[in-house]
């Protein structure tokens, strides 16, 4: 199994910046990930897809939307993954959920929310004008 706890959430103002941490645990996401990503959802809205990284390559994968704000990156060392989140805007507001392929599974379509099958709890994120 995957356990993953999402934290770093929190109130800011419109460009500010947050980082959000994911710690990882589980043999699975040790032994068998192929991706990770970090998606939000708003109130009334479809859960999207922000930021994902292919943990072999390394190759990283952005929604246009915050492509040169938003950066993704993983600590091998501490099961971390994280998503520095700069010049935030109030339509960044959302829950943030971090999630896994894992188990055998290969994303082909790193940002689509039905190839993730491990989910957090999610962390708030709201950005006020």
């Amino acid at each position: 199994q995957v356990l993953l706890v999402e934290s770093g959430g929190g109130s800011v103002q419109a460009g500010g910046s947050l980082r959000l941490s994911c710690a990882a645990s589980g043999y699975l996401y040790k032994t068998n990930t192929n991706c990770m990503g970090w998606f939000r959802q708003a109130p009334g809205k479809e859960r999207e897809g922000v930021a994902a990284m292919y943990t072999g390559s390394g190759s990283t994968r952005y929604a246009d939307s915050v492509k040169g704000r938003f950066t993704i990156s993983q600590d091998n060392a501490k099961n971390t993954l994280y998503l520095q989140m700069n010049s935030l805007k109030p339509e960044d507001t959302g829950m943030y959920y971090c999630a896994t392929v894992s188990g055998g599974r290969t994303a082909i379509q790193a940002l689509a929310v039905y190839e993730y099958n491990y989910w957090g709890q999610g962390t708030q994120v709201t950005v006020s004008s």
